[in-house]
Order: structure tokens, then sequence, then C-alpha cells
């Protein structure tokens, strides 16, 4: 038989913490220091070069997110706009339909005030339900004097006037009446244009 079976098995031990001392024990063959020293620093390298991957994805859907976010904000907002803008323009638009069916009793006010009928208490009722409808936007226009603007007037009547220098109400037959800056009613007018 040869030498080799004659001595026995051969027991390699590759454990690192030696059994008996319980220190760690060098693997026995040991990569030169510098050797050792570039492997680490590849190892670093590579997983620093992961690391940067991970980072800059994680920017990237950051980046995604937060731009979602802001257009989301932004619709949002021009939404909330847009609701507000409409219920006001829902507020004024009944507003003044309510308004235009209470004109023909500030009318009927008008004309008792014009022939001093207006007294006792018919003339406070007239007169809270006048202030009511100014608190509430309603404005009277058109006087005798006032320059003509067909956006605002119906001319009723035409004639010629040597004391004027342009189109001029000289009679107002039915006042004018504006709410939130649209007219709810044109003044019904009698107008006079230079000779």
């Amino acid at each position: 038989m040869s030498d080799e079976h004659e001595a026995g098995p051969v027991v390699r031990d590759k454990r690192r913490i030696d059994p008996l001392t319980g220190e760690v024990r060098e693997p026995a063959t040991m990569p030169a220091p510098e050797a050792r020293l570039a492997a680490e620093v590849a190892e670093e390298d590579f997983v620093a070069g992961q690391i940067d991957g991970e980072i800059q994805a994680v920017l990237r859907q950051l980046e995604e997110r937060t731009s979602d976010v802001q257009r989301l904000q932004a619709e949002y907002s021009n939404y909330r706009k847009r609701v507000e803008r409409d219920r006001e323009l829902v507020r004024d638009t009944a507003v003044a339909g309510v308004l235009t069916e209470l004109l023909p009793v500030l009318d009927d006010v008008g004309r008792a005030r014009e022939h001093g009928e207006l007294d006792g208490a018919f003339r406070a009722v007239g007169e809270a339900l006048e202030a009511t409808v100014a608190r509430l936007g309603l404005e009277r226009y058109g006087e005798p004097g006032d320059p003509f603007d067909p956006a605002v007037h119906e001319a009723l009547t035409h004639e010629h006037a040597d004391d004027v220098a342009v189109a001029t109400c000289v009679t107002v037959f039915q006042p004018g009446y504006r709410h939130a800056g649209r007219v709810v009613r044109p003044a019904r007018v009698g107008v006079a244009e230079p000779s």
C-alpha cells in the first residue's frame, strides 16, 4: 500500500474560529495586502455604483410624483375657482330674476311718489322696498340730461334741439335698472339731437 493510505485520513479544519482557543483563524492562503485592499475597493465601488443607480431611480420617481401632485393641485385649484365663479353667476342670475319681477312694483311706487300719493304706511313700505333692492345691488339710472347711449337706453321719441351738443336724453318715460354691471331693463327715453 501507499504511504497515503497508511497515514490515515486527512482532515482539513476550515472553521474560521479555532474551537480550542476561540480566536479567529487567518485563512491559510492569505492574499497580499495590496490585492486584498484592491478587492475591497472594487467591492465598495460596485456597491456604491449600485446605490447611486438606486438613488437616481428613486429621484426620478420622486420628480414624477412631485409633478403629478403639482398638476393635480393646479387642476383642483382651477376647478375650485370655476365652481366659485359659476356659483356667483348663478346667484347673480337668480337675484336679477327676482329683481326683474319687482320692477313693475318699483315703477308703481315711483309714479305714486310723482303724483304725491306716496304717504302714510304705503310710503314706509315703498321706501323699505327701494332700500331692500338697493342692498341687493339694483341700481336705477336714466335722468333727463344724460348723454344717450344705445347700450343702456331705449329711444322712444326723437327730436332736434338747439340747446344740446350731442344726442341727449330729454325725457325719461321709464327708468332703467342695472344689477351686477348688467342691464336688467334699459331706460326708455326721448332723445334730442343737435339741429
